[in-house]
């Protein structure tokens, strides 16, 4: 399949900004079984300086800094992905299991693995915790395969949170989301990759798109899709495999990766520093996914 993906990110303040450094991942990275054609980046007013560059994890960031005084800034991201189908008739109770994948993360030598334990380990938003481990620790027995047990987390927290767009932000914690019970893609991401990390798992958060279709004979609204989040578990020997607990899924060819880390503050869409602006500030997102062709 191939998409076109436009992201549009604006800012206003309440009075000029003198100055401004960001670091962008809306660029989205080359996978197994997706590739970046082409991408766009119309940045106004226009930056004084921009540099393209990959991260720590491989992502493809745009840096960029503006140095004159400006009450708005607009990020247009353009991108063209080809994907590829993915088969969804994996069998989920096969495979390395949840004791062996454990034993293997601690003792393996193979390169894949050594790098794989940096996700078993806390990241900014990601504390491993007893109340996480509780929470899953029944699904992964030593006997279970890893994937089985994952998919199994996967529709437990689809099953018993709700979305719900208006409960929590992008900075709250954790813990909060958790004993909420509510919260959106992000939040589910983050909590499932709690479970994994404290019961041993390597687990790293992905941030990308899902294409969303309208109800038949409805046409499609522009900037109606949105950033998407999920999950990724290593299985020593196999590899990631992502997993969706929103929506209750393997990802498949509606899903797009933008970028892979530890957690959602490695792949913050857009940060930076601004000096001045007022002291507060208006943000408005448009994302829209097309499906320019199926190949």
């Amino acid at each position: 399949m191939i998409y076109k993906i436009r992201h549009i990110t604006e800012y206003k303040y309440n009075s000029p900004v003198s100055l401004c450094y960001n670091l962008a991942h809306l660029v989205p990275r080359h996978t197994d079984n997706q590739r970046c054609q082409s991408t766009l980046v119309h940045i106004t007013p226009k930056p004084t300086y921009g540099q393209k560059r990959l991260d720590y994890f491989g992502n493809s960031t745009y840096y960029f800094s503006l140095e004159e005084p400006h009450k708005s800034l607009t990020i247009d991201v353009t991108s063209e992905i080809s994907t590829d189908p993915i088969f969804s008739s994996m069998n989920l109770d096969m495979g390395v299991s949840c004791g062996d994948a454990k034993h293997l993360l601690k003792t393996a030598t193979d390169p894949d693995v050594i790098e794989a334990r940096e996700f078993v380990m806390d990241s900014p938003m990601i504390k491993r915790s007893e109340e996480l481990r509780a929470y899953a620790a029944d699904l992964f027995d030593d006997n279970r395969p890893l994937l089985s047990a994952a998919m199994a987390l996967t529709s437990k927290i689809f099953s018993e949170f709700k979305y719900d767009p208006e409960s929590t932000t992008v900075a709250t914690p954790l813990n909060e989301a958790f004993e909420l019970k509510h919260g959106v893609c992000q939040d589910f991401a983050h909590v499932a990759i709690g479970c994994l990390r404290s019961l041993g798992f390597a687990a790293r958060y992905i941030s990308g798109y899902l294409e969303t279709l309208p109800p038949p004979g409805q046409v499609k609204l522009i900037g109606a899709d949105a950033s998407h989040a999920w999950f990724a578990v290593y299985s020593p020997g196999e590899g990631w495999f992502e997993f969706d607990p929103t929506n209750d899924n393997m990802p498949g060819e509606q899903h797009i990766t933008a970028a892979w880390g530890r957690d959602y503050s490695d792949v913050t869409p857009l940060q930076g520093v601004i000096f001045e602006g007022g002291g507060s500030q208006i943000l408005s997102v448009s994302v829209d996914v097309q499906r320019v062709e199926a190949i």
